[in-house]
């Protein structure tokens, strides 16, 4: 946020809100005004933000939570890293309330996955986690800053014909909802947390429309998958073991496969940035491989999701020391395996 303030010519408004409440409030209201909207904490301040995150779902704005975890639960270790929000992010809200999922994996990354991050809200009119970590955080790498040019074009639409309007009519690939500025002439709509009649945006409380909003909203995350690249290989497409990985575990999985890789052991690794929705190839590469290794800084919690998803024997390797994973660590245990 300090860095972000210093850019005030570029039309960049910061402030430090009197707690994580008012901070999404503040960001969901920047959003329905028209603006690229972003509130940044770790997990303590996510359970704080999630009633109004379910808002932001019910109301379709465009939103990205910035979560760099460290060590809970509570306020438990603040300034140690660990990986156990990812539950909290894909369900950590009342009903029936699904939001995307990204995360970096590199200090570099950092920078494009927080683009895709707007890009997916924008495009898809949703809330978006922005799942970092304490070793990302006060990480470091050599980074070349790209050209405005060669980045991928966020293209925001504001919807300004009054003709045919409604607040909830649907985008037919993404199914998101028209952004319409409040004080278009001829947009006046109203938005809230009740449940939305299909089209019109009327409050409803009838049971056929909420299922089928429900689902509609969860069809709608599905589709990111569509619009996100496949997950790529680190070594050959099938074999005996796959390390899974997600977030700041990249650097220690890549290196520990690597030497793996160097005595000619049949050992491969894939890294999840899109978490939420999976990259639509993940099933069939998980598949190809004997077995599925998913190391953690946490109890097992994207070991659980492939689990329940894709019904793959996935084996944890978990670490919730506030560390990052030390390479002889992940070797000892893919030795183990083998």
């Amino acid at each position: 946020m300090h860095e972000l303030s210093r850019h005030k010519n570029f039309g960049i408004k910061t402030f430090q809100a009197e707690d994580e409440i008012a901070a999404i409030g503040a960001a969901i209201g920047a959003s329905f005004s028209g603006h690229l909207a972003l509130t940044g904490t770790s997990g303590p301040g996510v359970a704080l933000k999630s009633e109004a995150i379910g808002l932001a779902v019910m109301t379709e704005l465009p939103v990205v939570i910035a979560n760099i975890q460290r060590g809970g639960p509570s306020t438990g270790l603040p300034t140690k890293t660990e990986q156990a929000d990812l539950l909290q992010a894909m369900f950590g809200r009342n009903g029936e309330c699904p939001v995307a999922i990204v995360a970096p994996a590199t200090p570099g990354d950092c920078f494009r996955m927080a683009f895709e991050a707007f890009r997916i809200a924008t495009l898809f009119m949703t809330p978006v986690f922005f799942l970092s970590d304490g070793y990302l955080g006060n990480g470091s790498e050599p980074w070349k800053i790209p050209t405005i040019d060669k980045l991928p074009k966020i293209g925001i639409k504001f919807r300004k014909d009054p003709q045919g309007f409604h607040p909830y009519l649907r985008d037919e690939q993404t199914l998101s909802r028209p952004w319409a500025i409040p004080g278009t002439p001829g947009l006046e709509h109203r938005i809230g947390g009740l449940e939305k009649q299909h089209i019109t945006g009327n409050v409803s409380y009838q049971p056929d429309n909420h299922e089928f909003m429900v689902r509609l909203r969860s069809e709608k995350i599905a589709r990111i998958a569509n619009f996100v690249p496949e997950v790529e290989i680190f070594g050959k497409p099938a074999g005996k073991i796959l390390l899974v990985g997600w977030g700041g575990t990249y650097g220690a999985i890549t290196s520990a496969v690597e030497a793996m890789q160097g005595r000619g052991e049949s050992v491969s690794s894939i890294h999840l940035r899109y978490l939420n929705p999976f990259p639509k190839n993940l099933g069939d590469v998980l598949s190809r491989f004997e077995k599925v290794l998913v190391p953690e800084l946490n109890l097992g919690q994207l070991q659980l999701l492939l689990r329940a998803r894709y019904l793959v024997n996935a084996v944890g390797f978990h670490k919730v020391k506030g560390r990052p994973f030390k390479i002889s660590e992940l070797i000892g245990k893919i030795e183990e395996l083998l």
